[in-house]
């Protein structure tokens, strides 16, 4: 291990998790605590910042701060927020940094009150960006939401829904969005359908969110995914939906499948945990090893390896003990922990692993450092072998879409073999679940999902090495305009 590796505290060795949206129209219902528990669901999906806005008698409130949901909001905060209807926001950024400015629901008043959320990414978020401020919009922040927000307020569109169904063609890249009005929420997503967004019912009231766990935490019932392209909005008249755009494919994360989205949530009609059980047993089927015990990495890599474990008939076990509530620390460990500090998030068992050949299954590795140490520390444990088996293809390629990956050359992947990744990390074996086996596992074809991570097969087109950077709107907010 390098000096510089253990100065840190390694993260989570996998792709950062990108944003959640919620969205309720309730009246008589206390929205405020219904979207808290809904964040509350979704907060695997970002931990930089949360917040709610509401909507009482034409007036919006918004509160938002750095911090998780339970450390940005309490009973006095909930009680200020009243009204009959309320989105919300839980942020890791992907585009601008993690200041308060850029944290959600975005609130913006060009000529229409409105707050917004929003998960995804915007490819062309620069080039709207010099168009407004060429109009004589400022911002406050440096998001691509601010910019989708900015749009919709100041469209001529008499209703909400009009502006939204102008703005969405202007629109490149993803985005799966709840927009709150004095009237009404609207919620949409981009044509290809690329980040996650469903609706719930609530006995007679509506629900939207970017995970369907969201609406198993307050009761409510998983109605359809929001399509492609379409719009929907929630008001006194109850849903009301629009096809505002069409596409000639579909092209929705499948990494969604693989880690994200939570096991508990349902997607594409599936299941996850059903899904990442597969993803394990097509994965002994497709590298199966000799080996006395199967761990996982816990808590993304469970499903894939109990279904590694139920496929091959070796015993499971927990060999990996986490520590669940680890945040992000800026702590420094001091010279005498800095080589112990992964231990804060996972811990080996040597009555368990000792004297064993151990297969680790775990969901991906991105840049390997998490993985190297882990290997390292159950051989320290007295594991005897150590073989590798991951639930995914390897990842190769950034992600333009919303979710925050390493540059390609941070990349354990890049440009290696199988087998030389194997020796970056120090394991006896290494395989990856197949591309091919991921589609199996998740019941629908490659055609109607994107890979680009995996294979490079943007499904906009667009070139990874010339994509916006995340801090490309910071970089030119500075600039005069007309410069």
């Amino acid at each position: 291990m390098s000096p510089a590796d253990e100065a840190t505290i390694p993260e989570r060795d996998g792709p950062r998790d990108e944003c959640g949206v919620f969205g309720i129209y309730a009246p008589g219902r206390d929205v405020s605590r219904l979207t808290y528990f809904g964040l509350y669901a979704l907060q695997h999906r970002g931990q930089e910042s949360a917040g709610i806005a509401t909507c009482e008698g034409g007036h919006i409130t918004t509160i938002r701060d750095a911090g998780l949901v339970s450390q940005v909001f309490d009973e006095d905060k909930l009680r200020a927020l009243t009204g009959s209807m309320a989105i919300g926001h839980v942020r890791y950024s992907t585009t601008g940094g993690g200041s308060w400015e850029n944290a959600q629901p975005i609130w913006r008043d060009d000529g229409r009150e409105l707050a917004l959320a929003h998960n995804g990414n915007l490819i062309n978020a620069v080039e709207l960006y010099n168009q407004l401020r060429h109009k004589g919009i400022d911002f406050r922040g440096t998001t691509d939401s601010e910019i989708i927000a900015a749009l919709i307020s100041s469209d001529y569109g008499r209703y909400v829904e009009d502006a939204v169904a102008n703005v969405m063609p202007q629109l490149k890249g993803a985005y799966s969005t709840v927009v709150m009005t004095k009237h009404a929420i609207v919620a949409f997503r981009d044509p290809l359908g690329i980040r996650p967004l469903s609706i719930g019912r609530l006995e007679d009231d509506w629900v939207i969110a970017s995970e369907s766990s969201a609406f198993d935490i307050i009761g409510a019932e998983l109605v359809r995914e929001v399509n492609p392209g379409e719009m929907v909005s929630l008001n006194e008249k109850g849903l009301e939906s629009r096809q505002v755009l069409t596409s000639d494919r579909k092209a929705m994360c499948v990494f969604e499948h693989i880690y994200f989205s939570r096991p508990d949530t349902r997607l594409e009609g599936k299941r996850l945990q059903e899904v990442r059980g597969r993803m394990g047993e097509i994965l002994w089927r497709e590298s199966p090893v000799e080996a006395d015990l199967v761990i996982a990495v816990p808590d993304s890599g469970t499903p894939a390896a109990r279904g590694f474990a139920r496929a091959s008939g070796l015993p499971q076990d927990d060999g990996l003990i986490k520590n669940r509530y680890v945040a992000r620390t800026f702590i420094q460990p001091g010279q005498e922990l800095r080589q112990h500090g992964l231990r804060m998030k996972f811990n080996p068992l040597p009555e368990i692993v000792s004297g064993k050949r151990v297969v680790v299954v775990d969901d991906s590795i991105v840049r390997g450092n998490t993985t190297r140490q882990i290997v390292g520390m159950l051989r320290e444990a007295g594991a005897t072998e150590v073989h590798l088996r991951i639930s995914a293809p390897p990842i190769r390629y950034g992600c333009n879409y919303g979710v925050d990956m390493s540059g390609r050359e941070e990349m354990v992947a890049h440009g290696r073999t199988v087998e030389e990744i194997c020796d970056a990390v120090g394991a006896d074996t290494l395989a990856y679940l197949s591309m091919e086996g991921v589609y199996e596992a998740i019941g629908t074809p490659a055609s109607i999902h994107c890979d680009a991570c995996f294979t490079g097969n943007y499904p906009l087109g667009d070139d990874p090495e010339q994509a916006d950077n995340k801090f490309d709107l910071e970089q030119i907010a500075t600039i005069p305009v007309g410069r």
